[in-house]
């Protein structure tokens, strides 16, 4: 064979050689998303799972939580300075921030029912006319101030949380950002918050509660708190008066005051159709059964 087909034939077996690297690296790169990319199985994981329009969720160790309290929304609220927060259950959440009542969480619930459709850490836009109208708020400018402090608020905050479920530490906030106006100053015809990733965490698939909103709408906070916790238990066990005073984070600092409110609110879930029975028994335990959908 002549040098000249020698070369060639040479020549030829490199090029095949660099075009079977180039088709292999190819697929390689089709194989394995780009670092800015998500598989399918990754953007699932930061999908919040799904529930109907007429309810709210919640993961479960936050609604057994005194975390959102039953504070009056119109009084002073406490700065806390991971403070641990009283859980019932399995748990522990050591919580900095401004102190939180229902009010906070009736918003915090709906922010979470509009981020249910798109991934977690991508915007969440609204107008603040048709979520204060949700909320059962009125539409005026003093409504719009009050869901801004309550977005406020809880931006500001840092929870840690840890659970034998979790079989970690996670820490985050309730909510990471969110825009209301412009550089101008101007308020925002679509308002937009950011809401964790990590929040799928705590949801888990099935360590969430479903809240019927209709019902929660007519209730009082003791009494919102209380449908909270035992939605969260598929079939509720007695619970001390001790417990669910704590539990709630109640001002009042005597049980033979904290008693009545209690009966009171009790007596307001089964007016409204979330419990079928409650009684007291000589334990000072509270025994309930909800009523069937």
């Amino acid at each position: 064979m002549s040098s000249s087909k020698k070369n060639r034939a040479t020549s030829n077996q490199i090029a095949d050689r660099i075009n079977k690297i180039a088709a292999r690296s190819k697929q390689r790169k089709k194989a394995s998303p780009s670092k800015n990319s998500t598989t399918g199985e990754e953007e699932q994981n930061l999908i919040l799972p799904s529930w109907p329009e007429w309810e709210r969720a919640i993961p479960n160790e936050i609604v057994r939580s005194a975390l959102f309290n039953i504070g009056n929304r119109r009084e002073r609220r406490e700065y806390h300075e991971d403070v641990p927060i009283v859980v019932l259950g399995d748990g522990e959440i050591i919580y900095r921030g401004q102190e939180l009542r229902q009010d906070d969480q009736d918003v915090w619930l709906y922010v979470l029912q509009l981020a249910r459709h798109q991934p977690l850490g991508e915007w969440v836009e609204f107008s603040a006319y048709s979520f204060c109208k949700s909320l059962g708020w009125s539409t005026s400018g003093q409504s719009y101030k009050r869901l801004m402090t309550c977005l406020s608020r809880m931006q500001a905050t840092a929870l840690k949380i840890r659970n034998k479920r979790l079989n970690k530490g996670i820490s985050l906030s309730l909510i990471r950002m969110f825009d209301y106006e412009d550089d101008q100053g101007n308020r925002l015809d679509r308002w937009r918050v950011w809401v964790e990733p990590k929040m799928r965490q705590l949801f888990g698939n099935v360590h969430y509660t479903r809240l019927e909103w209709k019902q929660r709408r007519q209730l009082k906070p003791l009494a919102k708190w209380l449908q909270g916790y035992f939605a969260s238990h598929k079939q509720p066990k007695p619970v001390s008066v001790a417990s669910l005073h704590q539990g709630c984070g109640s001002e009042q600092k005597q049980l033979r005051f904290f008693r009545p409110k209690l009966k009171s609110a009790l007596d307001e879930m089964k007016a409204i159709g979330f419990l079928e029975v409650w009684c007291l028994d000589d334990k000072d335990r509270i025994h309930v059964v909800r009523a069937k959908k």
